[in-house]
């Protein structure tokens, strides 16, 4: 389903740009200068409504993320998200971000938040295959893709899938030696597709289920409200985990 426009999704997006991560068409910057310290780095490809990363950031902290997403108005929902997570202030009731000192940020105005304030997560919106190409080899100790479109195989839409060749390449090249790509989805022929395509491409698969909600990661997995739709209608949970092998 379609996400409604969100209104004033850019000032929105604006008044919490301390939280975007500095993205240009050209260069990478690296992590260590944008988060203040060495923590290995994940990417969430897809981040949505910022459910996973902003749970994610919050449990797993010796870690940093960056949150990935190309659609604005369903990354406005995350930054907010995240943001309300780590007690940032909340929307104002006639709009903008009001901070918790009580400073209505709207209107184009921008939130000059600390860099102590801004926690261990930063939101891009943009396409995975343009940001990740202007990576430096060896950057992330994992991907995460969480529920992505399967994109039919009969509709040749296959290259636009997150697991297709060239974007596996890609994430070879990126992860650091051990690094996990991490998958879920509620498809199975995406899932199968995968498995496939994996090996192929120079991973080796460490871990697989094809019922995860009731495997032994269960009690690790972090459930999203996206995740819980399809175990509602009876839809089992596909999860694997694959390193690159250098």
């Amino acid at each position: 389903m379609r996400m409604r426009k969100k209104r004033h999704g850019n000032e929105r997006l604006l008044a919490l740009s301390a939280l975007l991560y500095p993205n240009s068409e050209n260069t990478f910057v690296s992590p260590s200068e944008v988060f203040g310290n060495d923590n290995p780095v994940k990417l969430e490809i897809g981040c949505g409504k910022g459910d996973y990363v902003t749970a994610l950031s919050a449990r797993d902290t010796e870690f940093n993320y960056i949150a990935l997403e190309r659609v604005a108005d369903v990354a406005v929902c995350a930054v907010e998200k995240y943001a309300g997570s780590r007690n940032l202030g909340k929307l104002g009731s006639n709009g903008g971000w009001l901070a918790p000192d009580g400073t209505l940020y709207k209107d184009g105005a921008v939130w000059d938040m600390p860099l102590e304030m801004r926690g261990n997560a930063r939101f891009i919106v943009g396409e995975a295959n343009d940001v990740i190409t202007l990576m430096p080899d060896n950057t992330l100790a994992g991907i995460i893709a969480n529920f992505s479109d399967p994109w039919a195989r009969k509709c040749n839409y296959e290259k636009r899938r997150l697991t297709h060749p060239a974007y596996l390449e890609n994430y070879k090249r990126v992860l650091v030696p051990g690094g996990l790509f991490s998958f879920k989805t509620d498809n199975d022929a995406l899932f199968d597709y995968t498995v496939e395509m994996l090996p192929q491409c120079g991973f080796e698969i460490k871990y697989m289920t094809r019922d995860l909600h009731n495997s032994e990661r269960a009690d690790d997995n972090i459930v999203t409200e996206y995740e819980r739709n399809f175990t509602a209608k009876g839809i089992n949970i596909k999860m694997l985990e694959a390193t690159p092998i250098k």
